[in-house]
């Protein structure tokens, strides 16, 4: 399978995200990609919430996913949305949710999943985040099929909580995404290493798109976006800066690799006795 990884910068203006986001579907498709990555947030990377509500919209009025649906279909190319800021009342009333999309090469949306670990830190004095106080969690695991193999999503944070991968992997994920906007004092320290360590113990692929650079809403991104096979070699290294990496996947390596080192499969649930202080 021939993926392809969208490095992306985006801003705080849907339309112009779109139309770059279509761009690169296409380059996608051009070089002969089956599949398209994207980063967490393509459509509105925008800390000023009040700016941001007037820009974050419900499923069927999304330009971005508008367009991601109208390219996928005209490329007719997988593509894995990151993740959008979109309006669901009926899932979580006045929040947002941040949901990552699979579309198919007809332009239907094959699944979504809203992510579930919000990101609420403490990382300085000046440097806090509160993702809860705008956004719902969400409540489901979610694996899709897609040709060849079995995606399970997931968003940024997500990565910090091993547990997630273990029920996509039990569920017959072998193939991870992991779409993010890491920060780049975070990113330095963790990326690379939780990255490989969730393709480690699941015996999987992963996929992770990043948002990279400085934005304009003032933050800035980690980038370094990355393709990690199942031994947990980097195939894809892309540093920073923006743009459209390929990677070919050779799928059976997940079996060659699974039974080598049957993690997955010896996995045992156990009994944690409380004792009293």
């Amino acid at each position: 399978m021939k993926v392809a990884v969208a490095q992306m910068c985006s801003g705080i203006d849907p339309d112009q995200n779109a139309r770059q986001l279509a761009s690169l579907i296409a380059e996608a498709a051009a070089g002969g990609a089956e599949i398209i990555f994207t980063p967490e947030m393509t459509g509105l990377l925008d800390r000023d919430r009040s700016r941001a509500a007037a820009a974050i919209r419900g499923e069927a009025d999304d330009l971005v996913l508008s367009a991601a649906r109208s390219e996928a279909r005209d490329a007719r190319i997988w593509v894995q949305l990151g993740s959008l800021a979109v309006k669901d009342l009926e899932r979580s009333g006045d929040k947002w949710v941040n949901r990552s999309y699979l579309i198919a090469p007809d332009g239907e949306i094959a699944a979504r999943y809203d992510k579930i670990h919000l990101f609420d830190v403490d990382l300085g004095p000046d440097d806090s985040a509160r993702e809860s106080s705008a956004y719902a969690g969400g409540r489901q695991a979610v694996v899709a099929a897609i040709p060849g193999a079995t995606l399970g999503m997931s968003i940024c944070y997500d990565v910090r909580f091993s547990g997630l991968y273990e029920a996509l992997t039990n569920a017959g994920a072998d193939l991870l995404s992991i779409p993010a906007a890491f920060t780049v004092p975070t990113g330095k320290a963790h990326w690379e290493i939780l990255l490989r360590a969730r393709a480690i113990e699941a015996g999987a692929f992963v996929v992770a798109a990043a948002q990279s650079g400085r934005h304009e809403d003032g933050r800035t991104t980690h980038g370094h976006s990355m393709v990690i096979d199942p031994w947990g070699k980097v195939l894809l290294y892309m540093g920073e800066g923006t743009g459209l990496g390929f990677c070919e996947l050779d799928l059976k390596q997940v079996q060659e690799v699974r039974s080598r080192i049957p993690a997955v499969a010896n996995r045992k649930k156990f009994a944690l006795p409380v004792h009293p202080a």
